[in-house]
């Protein structure tokens, strides 16, 4: 069960090469854009990929890991069976708010989630949850509603301001109805100029280096560079594991 004594110490910042994971969540389909129509096709992978549909796990599961564990290099590595039951522990604690640091959950022999993940990506793919749980999110009744331009530049300010103060938000990229994107990201880092907020991202479909998510304060819009899975373009963000209900 989570400890009692949450909020004893502010989150971490969540720095990309130390809290993101190694691995990728990966896709059952390739796109393919043709800039000259603006028109997306997609074709089935083969062989069929064995580790999809998680990007809600792994942004859930990483931010777990930054708020209830520590790395220690100074203790000696220890069996899979004991890295089982600590992953289990870290997975059944609450994504929202962080532990006090005598609540830690200590991973020993390794000095951060990325080189974890590195070397025991079988076991964390297998403990991290289910692809259900990127389906059953309390939140995702939110994209049902309209979201005003308003609201996204409400959520431009309050992304801006949370990273500001050092904490790591959860985003839900939408497009409601098409459903073109719907998809999972966190953010650590905002730029801004007088046009625009630029936002650095972890998103588990692309481990390898940072993303980023556009705010264009002219327009009110979010948008997100073009990549091997989104043409590129505008979208709806919701900022979701904050609240009780989101």
């Amino acid at each position: 069960m989570p400890p009692a004594n949450n909020l004893k110490r502010p989150p971490r910042r969540f720095e990309f090469d130390r809290d993101s994971f190694a691995f990728a969540n990966e896709l059952h389909w390739a796109y393919h854009f043709d800039s000259a129509t603006g028109k997306t096709t997609f074709s089935k992978r083969d062989p069929k990929p064995d580790y999809a549909h998680r990007c809600f796990v792994l942004t859930r599961a990483a931010r777990q890991f930054l708020y209830h564990t520590r790395f220690d290099t100074g203790l000696p590595k220890t069996d899979t069976e004991t890295y089982r039951t600590r992953i289990r522990e870290v997975m059944s604690r609450t994504p929202r708010v962080t532990c006090a640091p005598e609540d830690e959950v200590v991973f020993p022999g390794f000095v951060s989630l990325r080189e974890f993940s590195g070397a025991h990506e079988a076991l964390l793919k297998a403990e991290c949850g289910g692809a259900w749980r990127s389906y059953v999110l309390r939140s995702h009744w939110r994209m049902i509603f309209p979201i005003s331009r308003a609201h996204q530049e409400r959520t431009a300010i309050s992304l801006r301001d949370e990273i500001r103060r050092g904490a790591s938000p959860i985003i839900h990229l939408v497009l409601f109805p098409k459903l073109t994107i719907n998809h999972g990201m966190i953010l650590f880092d905002a730029t801004e100029t007088q046009t625009s907020v630029k936002f650095n991202a972890y998103d588990p479909n692309q481990p390898a280096r940072p993303a980023e998510v556009l705010f264009d304060r002219r327009t009110s819009t979010f948008s997100l560079p073009a990549n091997h899975y989104w043409a590129g373009g505008v979208l709806d963000v919701i900022e979701i594991y904050r609240d009780w209900w989101m």
